[in-house]
């Protein structure tokens, strides 16, 4: 009896070890999916329909009022740190696979450090329009 509550108790070995990989995962699909979902509309929009005159732009100051609301802002930065996020993890593998690249540790410091930097530009900008759009 003794033995099969041995089999069936968890291992502290493996329930203490962490591994941060899932969560890359998740953030590269989530990438993935806001690429391919919204930024084909947005090309649409704004490569087409609007200088072509299909459709009539919005004036300034309903896109700075749109894009400076809090939420707005917290949406745009999620989804420029998945964007991030995927085209790290892209980049990473297209260098190791594609350009046989053996410096793993290096090369994902690289990459995820590249998209850590954007992400800060990103919030930084963000926070800039939020300031401007609220008249800081």
């Amino acid at each position: 009896m003794s033995g099969l509550l041995e089999r069936l108790t968890p291992r502290p070995s493996l329930l203490s070890k962490r591994r941060v990989e899932p969560l890359v995962w998740l953030a590269f699909s989530g990438g993935g999916v806001a690429a391919a979902t919204l930024l084909p509309v947005l090309v649409f929009l704004f490569a087409f329909a609007f200088p072509l005159g299909w459709i009539s732009p919005p004036d300034h100051d309903h896109l700075l009022a749109v894009a400076g609301h809090p939420i707005t802002v917290l949406v745009l930065l999620g989804f420029f740190v998945v964007l991030l996020v995927h085209s790290a993890h892209r980049f990473r593998y297209t260098l190791y696979d594609g350009l046989q690249i053996k410096q793993k540790g290096l090369t994902a410091l690289a990459c995820y450090g590249g998209a850590a930097l954007g992400a800060v530009a990103a919030t930084v900008t963000l926070l800039e329009l939020l300031d401007v759009s609220l008249g800081a």
